[in-house]
């Protein structure tokens, strides 16, 4: 390192250089999701323009050779000549960082895209770019290199345009708006009046894959569908022989989106409770609806942009729905069976809700925008929720009698829960390890190094034990039948006997009061026999890290091992196939008399000796394990819902529609 430093180690980086020095900076990662933020940064323009009423459609195509085309039938980009910086508004968009209309209120009311960073940044990041506006009968068109426009914006004329303007999916004009006329059809008289097309590919220098996953975008165009009532919405893969594609548009808007969530539940009344309502600026939708469940479903958004991470509208919502039902409580027989008030978490037992706000000035949390800041929010939104929830209620006393019918047994469980945890933890004070005698710990004390095994039956778990490096790798046996979480209240969890040891041996608590700052391993690694059992005892213990420890999942602390089904022997050679293709690839290799291989099929991780053991499953070096990521906690809700929920049929007609996933197990 050079000792000396001065004015010529300072790095000035203009334009769009700083994107592509840092791309981490503007869209998280360079990974999957980073690639998918592209497209949905793009997407987000359309969807402000549907938000301000000029725009009714957006189409999203997957072509081939990784290429992303989006397109809407909004005003289009403006692309007149800016007054200062002397050249077009579309190349100021397209290729400087913080320039955009978004910045004018006269331009957007609202707006998920404040920074004025999207789609200068998917233009940043991609190997080549060229955006399309179609306006006044017009055609203009630029073209970007990594950012950097080849030439001017030029119009061109109907002979100019690319071959997939000329395909079956192209979209007709937006709606009647404030700032011009009805779009029309392109025909072969010219093309469509109005809109935006924009078209990129990846750059692969920058993101660690460019393959887009159809069904990862297609989920959140179905939410932003959701979110924008009347909007329709289609994402098309051109990249397969026989393109598929999904469309959506839900006029019901929140309401059809807590509808959805609810598909496969029992809902304590048929229509969601809608709440709407705006003040000072600020619009407010909500809609509500109870299921006989025992786990909350709470999305909220704020501009269309999903605030995971909660922030005033939220703390508005939650203090309002608190406030009412305990003042309906008061009024209630149900009242003579609690002796303290409702808390947060018994009024949101079973409760589906989705809250929309749409704010001005929004102050998110980073560019991310996974909180809202805004103080007055959360005034506003208790107070249309408290008034509208109380006037509806007021109307509908045989709904508000169930509600707290649910909320008072949700009560009287949570301080059945607490006792039993005060119980738990008082045994732990006598016991100086205060860990499951199940539990075989490791000698490391850093979180970071350690890994946690939960193992299926004992045999598997001495096996571990006698296979594992003990200076890192813990293992915890299993035994007897698992519950599912999903039927039952917390008081149930912390109580059972198979699920007390892992809480214990994770050592961070469960449901509200889990702190993931307390886990004891940061790898977590599922080791279940490679059979349909093996798959039931999976799918158990991550129902129960999705409801009750749902950060571990979300900070990618779960795995799941992945045992070999087959064993190969010939002349002293040992291999091992972990699925039924690779057994018949092994043996094709082979080329040897079959007559001379040893073939044993796995029947659970028990028949494995140690050594086989720590070769094929636990040793780092050459196991192979899967990262349980949550990209998507609306279809990750359905699925858990569907498969150990209540209802039969739903999760018959997935097993039926999934089958052949699974056609290589022994059944």
């Amino acid at each position: 390192m050079k000792s000396n430093y001065s004015a010529q180690n300072i790095q000035v980086l203009k334009g769009l250089e700083a994107v592509r020095k840092r791309p981490g900076m503007y869209i998280g990662t360079t990974g999957i999701d980073g690639l998918h933020h592209l497209v949905f940064e793009v997407v987000d323009n359309s969807v402000d323009e549907a938000m301000q009423g000029f725009c009714n459609e957006i189409l999203v195509v997957l072509e081939g050779n990784d290429v992303v085309r989006v397109e809407d039938n909004g005003r289009g980009i403006p692309v007149d000549i800016h007054p200062t910086e002397q050249v077009s508004a579309l190349e100021l968009v397209m290729t400087r960082l913080h320039a955009g209309g978004k910045f004018d209120k006269n331009s957007y009311k609202v707006s998920g895209g404040l920074h004025g960073v999207g789609v200068s940044v998917v233009n940043a990041l991609s190997e080549w770019c060229e955006a399309f506006v179609f306006m006044d009968g017009k055609i203009f068109t630029q073209k970007y290199k990594i950012g950097i426009p080849e030439g001017p914006t030029e119009e061109i004329g109907l002979s100019a345009l690319p071959p997939w303007t000329a395909g079956p999916h192209r979209i007709e004009g937006g709606p009647q708006g404030a700032a011009g006329p009805q779009g029309v059809t392109g025909g072969p008289s010219g093309p469509k009046e109005r809109g935006t097309v924009v078209r990129f590919k990846a750059d692969p220098a920058i993101f660690e894959t460019t393959t887009y996953n159809f069904d990862a975008l297609s989920n959140r165009l179905r939410e932003l569908a959701f979110l924008n009532k009347g909007l329709k919405i289609t994402i098309l893969d051109e990249r397969l022989s026989i393109p598929k594609s999904h469309e959506f548009k839900f006029d019901g808007g929140v309401k059809s989106f807590v509808e959805y969530l609810n598909e496969n539940k029992t809902v304590l009344y048929n229509e969601p409770i809608f709440i709407e309502g705006s003040r000072d600026g600020i619009e407010v939708e909500c809609a509500i609806q109870y299921n006989d469940g025992f786990n909350e479903i709470m999305f909220s958004f704020v501009n269309d942009i999903n605030t995971r991470e909660g922030g005033t509208h939220l703390v508005g919502f939650k203090s309002a729905l608190t406030r009412t039902l305990n003042e309906f409580l008061k009024k209630s027989k149900q009242a003579k069976k609690l002796e303290e008030s409702l808390s947060g978490d018994d009024v949101r037992e079973g409760l589906t809700a989705v809250l929309s706000v749409k704010v001005p000035n929004p102050q998110f949390e980073g560019q991310t925008k996974g909180k809202l800041g805004n103080s007055e929010v959360k005034g506003i939104v208790e107070s249309l929720v408290n008034e509208q929830l109380e006037l509806f209620l007021d109307q509908h006393p045989e709904i508000i009698n169930n509600i707290l019918e649910k909320s008072v047994l949700a009560a009287r469980a949570r301080i059945a829960a607490r006792q039993a945890r005060d119980a738990t933890r008082r045994k732990n004070a006598m016991d100086s390890a205060g860990l499951p005698g199940k539990l075989a710990d490791c000698s490391e004390k850093d979180p970071v190094k350690c890994e946690l095994f939960i193992v299926e039956g004992d045999s598997a778990g001495g096996s571990a034990k006698m296979g594992r490096n003990r200076q890192y790798q813990a293992i915890l046996s299993l035994f007897g039948k698992m519950l599912n979480v999903e039927k039952t209240r917390i008081e149930k969890v912390v109580t059972n006997e198979k699920l007390q040891p892992i809480i214990a041996s994770i050592g961070a608590g469960c449901g509200n009061e889990f702190n993931i700052a307390k886990i004891r391993y940061h790898k977590i690694i599922i080791m279940a026999d490679a059979d349909v059992d093996g798959s039931h005892i999976r799918t158990l213990l991550l129902t129960f890290f999705y409801r009750y420890m749902t950060e571990l999942i979300e900070r990618g602390h779960v795995y799941l091992a992945m045992p070999p089904l087959y064993k190969i022997s010939y002349e002293k050679k040992t291999f091992y196939a972990y699925d039924d293709d690779e057994k018949d690839r092994l043996l094709l290799e082979a080329g040897r008399d079959p007559e001379k291989i040893a073939i044993q099929r796995y029947k659970g991780l028990g028949e494995m000796n140690p050594d086989q053991l720590w070769d094929t499953t636990m040793d780092p070096r050459q196991r192979n394990i899967i990262q349980v990521h949550l990209d998507d906690a609306v279809e990750a809700e359905r699925i858990f819902s569907t498969l150990m929920g209540e209802l039969v049929a739903p999760r018959r007609a997935f097993i039926e529609e999934n089958a052949l996933l699974v056609s290589n197990l022994d059944v």
